[in-house]
């Protein structure tokens, strides 16, 4: 069972494209940008943010972090555009996951505890909420090779199924609001993967988006895990266990449900 200390966060977040890209523009992002920084930074994160990057940006920030050694573990937060398997930077580049995740192999990174937070769509297809009976842990066929590219000692969580659609909106995304919040709500007490499939029940049972040919369609989160042991991120050791801010000295002001769009 591992503790936080020394641990160190990169925060990757693109709501604006070059004007020759045909994305639009992601106004929520900064959003979510800041109330993570505020979450992270107070549970003893040393935080690094990068607005806007590039394609070739977004690897070498995530390769120079995978080189320098941490002392407990590394959370990495993406959030842009994105198709299934990749992500795309502000030049409209393509950035694979399955790269990122294949740098944190390495040996400064061997044996850390790592966790990674992927905001954007995997595709174009909008969630019914139909439930299904699977034995799948979250991996389908085409993506395989991301999943084998996450290394031990890994768990990755992204906003939404593979082959779907992940939705924002002006005040920021369901996904990595909730992640904030819930941490406010004692979810930073809980061990890793207690504290991602409470925040997929929360999105699950709570949200539905609202607008033209979105309303009530959902989201889903899913998780792929390489963990081998139990892992408490967001429990700073170098101060009380108790310590605790509240969750309006963390957000500036409360999360509602507006006009969604998707990413």
């Amino acid at each position: 069972m591992s503790f936080s200390g020394g641990n160190r966060a990169l925060i990757v977040s693109v709501s604006s494209f070059y004007p020759d890209v045909h994305l639009s523009p992601r106004p929520g992002a900064a959003r979510d940008t800041k109330k993570l920084h505020r979450a992270l930074c107070s549970r003893g994160f040393s935080t690094r943010i990068i607005n806007d990057p590039d394609a070739e940006e977004i690897h070498e920030a995530f390769k120079s972090e995978s080189e320098r050694a941490v002392d407990g573990c590394f959370v990495g937060v993406i959030s842009s555009h994105g198709e299934e398997g990749l992500v795309f930077g502000a030049d409209g580049g393509p950035v694979q996951l399955s790269k990122i995740y294949s740098y944190f192999g390495g040996p400064k990174m061997s044996g850390k505890n790592k966790l990674f937070l992927i905001q954007a769509c995997r595709g174009h297809l909008l969630d019914d909420g139909v439930e299904l009976e699977t034995d799948s842990a979250g991996c389908e066929d085409g993506g395989l090779s991301e999943c084998a590219s996450v290394p031990p000692n890994t768990v990755v969580m992204y906003a939404t199924a593979p082959g779907y659609s992940a939705y924002m909106n002006r005040v920021g995304s369901i996904f990595l609001q909730t992640f904030c919040k819930l941490l406010d709500d004692g979810g930073a007490e809980l061990e890793v993967i207690r504290l991602l499939t409470r925040i997929s029940h929360h999105i699950a049972h709570h949200f539905s988006a609202r607008g033209g040919e979105l309303q009530g369609k959902k989201e889903m989160p899913c998780i792929v895990s390489r963990l081998t042991t139990e892992f408490y991120p967001f429990i700073d050791c170098g101060k009380n266990r108790s310590f605790r801010l509240s969750a309006t000295e963390l957000l500036d002001q409360p999360y509602t449900t507006r006009k969604n769009s998707i990413i």
